[in-house]
C-alpha cells in the first residue's frame, strides 16, 4: 500500500466570535532517500546520492526525474530496475528509500553529486547557482520559433491548473507543475510540497514514456520561476515556461541564453514575458 499524501489533524478554528474543533487535512512531508546501483553484474556498487523532503506519491518518477535532470541518466533505457528498498531495517522507512538500478553498460558520472547534496521543500538543489554549469551539458537544442500559442490560451492555464490540483484543493499546501499542449490541453500534472520535486516528478513521468525532449509542450508552475526550475526545463527541452509568481534574475538570464520563453505573474488577464516573446501571439 502506498503512503498517503494527506493527513488528518485536529485544529481549533477561530471565526469571528466562534471557536470550533475541526478535522483538517494537511499535506504529508517525509524524507525520500535515493540510492543508485551500478557496475558489472558481479561488481554492483550502491551509492546513496541524496535525500529530499517530499510528499509521498510518484516516488519512482521523482527519482528518475532527478537523475535525468542531474545528467546521471539520458533516457529510460539507462534504467534496468527501480524499486523501494526492503532492507532498511526500520518499519517507518518503508517506501522512503528508492533504489535505481542502472543498466550494466552504464557508468555514471557522479561528479555532479559528489557534494552529497541535501534538498528540502524550499531551497531547491543546493549549490546550483551557475548558468555556466549547463553550458558543458549535452542538453537538447530548443527550436527557436516553436511552439506558438495565443495570449488567450496562456491566460486560461492557471485556472486549469487549479482545477487539476486535487491535494492542493484540500490542503492549500502543495506546489504544482503541469505540462500543456499549445492548444491549452492539460497533458500531465504533478504536486509536491517541494516545487523542484513536483517538476522532477513530471519530467520523470515523461522520461518513463520516452517523450523527452519536450519540444512541443509548455510548462506551468504554481509558484515563482526559480533558477532551478528553469534549469530543469532546459535539460528537458521545454521551450515555454510560465509561472504564476515572479522570476529571479538568474532564471531570466538562463531562459534568455537557452532560448526559453519565460512568462511570469501569469493571471487571468495579465502576464509578463521576460525572454523570447515571439512564441506568444495575439
Amino acid at each position: 500500500m502506498s503512503k498517503p499524501s494527506v493527513f488528518n489533524v485536529k485544529v481549533d478554528r477561530f471565526s469571528e466570535n466562534q471557536t470550533e474543533r475541526k478535522i483538517d487535512l494537511v499535506a504529508v512531508e517525509e524524507p525520500l532517500e535515493i540510492r543508485l546501483g551500478f557496475g558489472k553484474k558481479e561488481e554492483r556498487v550502491q551509492r546513496a546520492i541524496t535525500v529530499t523532503m517530499r510528499t509521498p506519491g510518484n516516488d519512482y518518477e521523482l527519482a528518475t526525474g532527478l537523475l535525468f535532470n542531474e545528467g546521471i541518466i539520458k533516457s529510460y533505457d539507462d534504467i534496468a530496475d527501480i524499486h523501494f528498498c526492503q532492507d532498511t531495517g526500520k518499519q517507518e522507512e518503508a517506501e522512503n528509500v528508492v533504489r535505481v538500478e542502472l543498466a550494466y553498460e552504464i557508468t555514471p558520472n557522479l561528479l555532479p553529486l559528489e557534494r552529497n547534496f541535501y534538498t528540502n521543500s524550499s531551497c531547491g538543489v543546493c549549490g546550483k547557482t551557475s548558468i555556466d554549469s549547463l553550458e558543458i551539458r549535452d542538453c537538447a537544442i530548443i527550436p527557436p520559433a516553436k511552439p506558438v500559442l495565443s495570449r488567450a490560451t496562456l491566460t486560461s492555464l492557471p485556472e486549469k491548473l487549479r482545477k487539476s490540483q486535487s491535494v492542493f484543493e484540500h490542503t492549500g499546501g502543495l506546489h504544482a507543475s503541469a505540462l500543456f499542449r499549445p492548444d491549452g490541453d492539460l497533458v500531465i500534472m504533478r504536486e509536491d510540497i517541494g516545487r523542484h520535486n513536483a517538476l522532477d516528478k513530471l519530467i520523470g513521468a515523461m522520461v518513463f514514456e520516452r517523450k523527452i525532449p519536450l519540444y512541443n509542450y509548455l510548462l506551468l508552475v504554481s509558484g515563482r520561476a526559480s533558477f532551478e526550475l528553469v534549469q530543469k526545463s532546459v535539460v528537458a527541452g521545454i521551450p515555454i515556461m510560465a509561472a504564476v509568481g515572479a522570476p529571479s534574475s538568474l532564471a531570466v538570464d538562463l531562459a534568455e541564453r537557452f532560448g526559453i520563453t519565460l512568462v511570469g505573474f501569469l493571471k487571468e488577464n495579465y502576464f509578463n514575458i521576460y525572454s523570447h516573446p515571439s512564441r506568444v501571439i495575439a
